[in-house]
C-alpha cells in the first residue's frame, strides 16, 4: 500500500462520512474529511426518526430483511439488503462503542415502531433528536481523534491522476486548492432534497456529489426515485419542519380539512402504509379539497409520553402556540431523502477507479424503489464500514452495469454565469413537474428548463469546473430523464399518465456520460441498452 493510498479523502460529515473517518483511523489510515459547511451541518442532524435493527426480543434480520424487500417495490438487491440487516446489529454496537445514548427503559434500549416495519426495531437516541445525538457524537470522536478536517471547503471536479483521483477543492473565498497527490476519495456528500423547492432538507443538500461523479465518468442509478416525506411541519412562513414517522407508530393519525382520517381508504395499513402510498394519498387530498395542509393528530397519546418521546417537536410546535396533545399538526409532504445516486457495489465501489461512495449519495439498490423508514442511517453505517475495510486492502472491482442504461454527452455550454434566479427555478421546476405525482409533458418541460440554465452556466471546456447551479441543474436533469424514462409507476416514483406498475420494468435505470459526444444539451440524444433484470 502506497503512502497515498493510506491517506483517503471523505467529502462530507454526515453519518456516514464520519464513521468511515473513525474506521479508517482505527485501522491504521490517515484519513482528511472535507465538508462544505460546519463539521456537525448535514442531512444526519436532522434525522429525528431514528436507526433501524433488529435487536429486540421476537425479531430477526430476517424479518428487516423481508420488510425492506416488501417496502422497495419490487427493486430491492437482495443481495445488499441482506447484508444491510444482518450486519446492522454489530454497527449499532459500534456507535454504543463510540458513547451514542440511546433511550433506555429499565436498562434496555427503548424500541419503537415506525410504518412498513413488522416489528418495533427503532431506536431513538434524546427521543426525537437521533441524528442529532449521533452526529453530534461522532462529531466529538473524530475531533478527539485528531482526524484533520477542512470545513467550509467544496468539492469542485474530479479528475483523472496517473494512479488514482485528483478532487479539486475550492475554499469558502474562492481559492483554489488542488490535491496533487493521489489519493482514493469516498463521496459520502449526501442528498439533493433541497433542490425541490419544498424540502425537509438544509440548504447544502444540492446533490453536487452526484453532479460531480457524473462529470467524472461514475454510473448513476435509480435517479427518478425520490423519497417525499409525508409530514413536514406547513405552515405559512414558518421553516420547513420534519414531523417524525414515529409519531404516528405511537398512534397519531392523519385528518383532512373535514376532520376525516382519509388514508384508510388509500392502504389496509393506513398511517403506517409505506412512505410513498402515505405522500401520495396526502397529495391528491391536498389537489381534491384545495386545502394547503392535512393534520396529523396525536390528541389521543398520553400527554406525558408525548413530551418525554417527542421534545424536539413539542419545543418547535410551542413556538407557534401549537400543543400535540391538544392541537392538530398541519403537514404536508415535501422532497426527503434520494433513493438513488451514484452506483455502487456492496462494498463501496464505483465504476471508476479510487472513487467510493456510501450513505446518501450512493445506490447500491439496498432500497428498491422506496425506502423503509429508518433505514437511511444504517446505510451509512453498514456501507461505511465495508468502505473502510476495503481501503485498508483495496481490491479491483466495481458494481455490474444495470438492466436498463442510457449514455448521455457530457453537456457543454457558455460559460460560468450564475442567474440569480437560476437556483429557484431549478427548485420550483422540480417541484412542479418532477414532484410527487408526474407526466410526461411536465418531465419534458422541466428538461427544456434544466438544459435552458445548462446553456448559460456549463463550462466551455473541460478544463474548467462547473458551478454549483450547473451541478444542481445536472442533478436535477438526471432525476427528469431517469423519470421520463420510466414508463410506468413503482414505489416513489408515480406517473399520472403510467398509473400502473409492470414487470417489464422491473429494472434499475443507470445512466452514464458517453465522452465522445460534445453536441450541446439543447440536442441531447439518447443511446438505450437494454437487458433482461435479474432476480430481486
Amino acid at each position: 500500500m502506497t503512502e497515498a493510498s493510506r491517506r483517503p479523502l471523505i467529502i462530507g460529515s454526515g453519518i456516514a462520512g464520519l464513521y468511515v473517518a473513525l474506521r479508517t483511523r482505527e485501522l491504521g489510515l490517515r484519513p482528511t474529511i472535507v465538508t462544505k459547511g460546519r463539521l456537525e451541518e448535514s442531512n444526519t442532524r436532522y434525522a429525528q426518526g431514528g436507526i433501524a435493527a433488529a435487536i429486540g426480543p421476537g425479531d430477526s434480520p430476517a424479518r428487516h430483511l423481508e420488510d425492506t424487500v416488501r417496502a422497495g417495490a419490487g427493486l430491492v438487491d437482495r443481495a445488499a439488503a441482506r447484508i444491510l440487516t444482518h450486519e446492522a446489529p454489530r454497527r449499532i454496537a459500534d456507535l454504543v462503542r463510540y458513547g451514542v445514548p440511546f433511550d433506555t427503559v429499565e436498562g434496555r434500549i427503548s424500541l419503537g415502531r415506525e410504518a412498513a416495519h413488522s416489528r418495533a426495531r427503532i431506536l431513538h437516541a434524546g427521543g426525537d433528536a437521533t441524528g442529532l445525538t449521533i452526529e453530534e457524537t461522532l462529531k466529538h470522536r473524530v475531533l478527539d481523534q485528531g482526524i484533520e478536517a477542512r470545513e467550509r471547503t467544496v468539492l469542485r471536479a474530479l479528475r483523472p491522476g496517473r494512479d488514482g483521483l485528483v478532487a479539486v477543492l475550492s475554499h469558502e473565498n474562492g481559492q483554489g486548492l488542488e490535491f496533487e497527490t493521489e489519493r482514493p476519495v469516498v463521496l459520502a456528500t449526501g442528498g439533493a432534497g433541497s433542490l425541490y423547492r419544498e424540502s425537509s432538507n438544509p440548504s447544502i443538500a444540492t446533490g453536487e456529489g452526484v453532479a460531480i461523479a457524473f462529470r467524472g465518468g461514475a454510473l448513476v442509478t435509480d435517479m427518478e426515485f425520490i423519497q417525499f416525506h409525508p409530514t413536514v411541519f406547513a405552515r405559512p412562513g414558518a421553516p420547513r419542519f420534519l414531523i417524525t414517522e414515529a409519531l404516528r407508530g405511537e398512534g397519531a393519525v392523519l385528518r383532512n380539512a373535514a376532520g376525516e382520517r382519509f388514508l384508510v381508504r388509500a392502504h389496509p395499513d393506513a398511517e403506517l402504509a409505506p412512505r410513498d402510498v402515505v405522500a401520495r394519498a396526502i397529495r391528491q387530498e391536498l389537489d381534491r379539497s384545495g386545502a394547503p395542509a392535512v393534520y396529523l393528530d396525536a390528541t389521543a397519546l398520553p400527554p406525558d409520553q408525548l413530551y418525554a418521546r417527542f421534545p424536539t417537536i413539542t419545543r418547535f410546535l410551542a413556538t407557534y402556540g401549537l400543543d400535540p396533545a391538544r392541537d392538530l399538526i398541519p403537514v404536508a409532504p415535501m422532497a426527503h431523502f434520494m433513493i438513488g445516486g451514484v452506483t455502487t457495489d456492496v462494498e463501496g465501489r464505483t465504476t471508476v477507479p479510487s472513487l467510493y461512495a456510501c450513505g446518501e449519495v450512493a445506490c447500491t439498490g439496498v432500497h428498491g424503489a422506496n425506502r423503509l423508514a429508518s433505514n437511511s442511517l444504517l446505510e451509512g453505517l453498514v456501507f461505511g464500514e465495508r468502505v473502510a475495510r476495503h481501503l485498508l486492502q483495496p481490491a479491483p472491482g466495481g458494481p455490474p452495469p444495470p438492466e436498463h442504461l442510457v449514455e448521455l454527452p457530457l453537456p457543454t455550454g457558455a460559460g460560468r454565469s450564475e442567474p440569480a434566479s437560476g437556483f429557484d427555478e431549478v427548485r420550483a421546476t422540480l417541484w412542479n413537474d418532477v414532484g410527487i405525482i408526474r407526466e410526461a409533458s411536465g418531465l419534458r418541460s422541466a428538461l427544456t428548463t434544466f438544459e435552458e440554465i445548462g446553456r448559460v452556466t456549463e463550462p466551455s471546456s473541460s478544463k474548467e469546473v462547473a458551478s454549483p447551479l450547473a451541478n444542481a441543474a445536472l442533478t436535477a436533469s438526471l432525476i427528469a430523464r431517469s423519470a421520463l424514462l420510466r414508463t410506468e409507476s413503482r414505489g416513489a416514483h408515480f406517473r399520472s399518465d403510467r398509473p400502473r406498475t409492470l414487470p417489464s420494468w422491473r429494472v434499475h435505470v443507470g445512466v452514464v456520460v458517453r465522452l465522445s459526444d460534445k453536441r450541446p444539451p439543447g440536442s441531447l440524444p439518447t443511446r438505450v441498452k437494454r437487458r433482461r433484470t435479474s432476480s430481486h
